[in-house]
């Protein structure tokens, strides 16, 4: 604690760098799960509603769910007379819209594993000038114990920076990466039910037999 003390005005900055970081890591662990992407078994519930066309119980269900997908379905359900075309172009407007709101909840730990090791050289640094300055208006080398204090406020300000940028990049990268699991577990998902309930079935042409004469 002592130390922390030594870092002056650039630790306290990077201290609340360091809570921002468990804060967003927190709450995006707790609400960036696959239940508020694409739920287990909503597909599995949904099918025999939509095949027996019971949309007011299947709009019920959906109401109850609070997911990506679940939206994604509602949306087809609304518009299920529309063609192929529409239908594809609002749940895949309504995914991307929804993951980029995902993916700027967890933009904040790029942004602090960029900022925190600056403000720890820039601690660095001031305590580098105040060792120096010691230097310049004290008899040469004589006392080290005078720069002491610039030297640890130098290297606590270091430590910290790195302290906290190194797992705010590790758990950006964690986050990105489920981001991109769970785009390509949705856009799966999505096209196969609009293949299935969109996509006409061809119909086969009337035989018609010509008498000759």
């Amino acid at each position: 604690m002592e130390q922390l003390r030594e870092g002056g005005a650039a630790i306290l900055v990077t201290l609340a760098l360091s809570i921002l970081f468990v804060a967003v890591t927190a709450e995006r662990l707790v609400h960036f799960r696959a239940r508020a992407i694409l739920p287990a078994g909503l597909v599995a519930q949904a099918r025999p509603l939509w095949a027996a066309r019971n949309h007011a119980a299947l709009a019920n269900l959906l109401e109850q769910e609070d997911s990506t997908l679940a939206r994604i379905i509602a949306f087809m359900s609304r518009y299920r007379d529309q063609p192929h075309a529409f239908v594809s172009g609002g749940a895949g407007d309504i995914a991307s819209m929804e993951l980029r709101h995902h993916q700027q909840k967890f933009y904040a730990l790029a942004i602090i594993a960029t900022v925190a090791p600056i403000v720890g050289l820039l601690g660095t640094v001031v305590g580098m000038i105040e060792a120096f300055h010691v230097i310049a208006y004290s008899e040469g080398m004589g006392n080290p114990a005078l720069l002491a204090s610039g030297i640890s406020k130098a290297l606590v300000n270091t430590a910290a920076g790195l302290a906290v940028a190194l797992p705010a990049l590790g758990m950006h990268h964690f986050f990105k990466n489920r981001m991109m699991f769970f785009s390509l577990a949705l856009e799966k998902q999505v096209n196969a039910l609009l293949n299935e309930w969109f996509v006409p079935v061809p119909v086969q042409p009337h035989l018609q037999v010509l008498n000759a004469h």
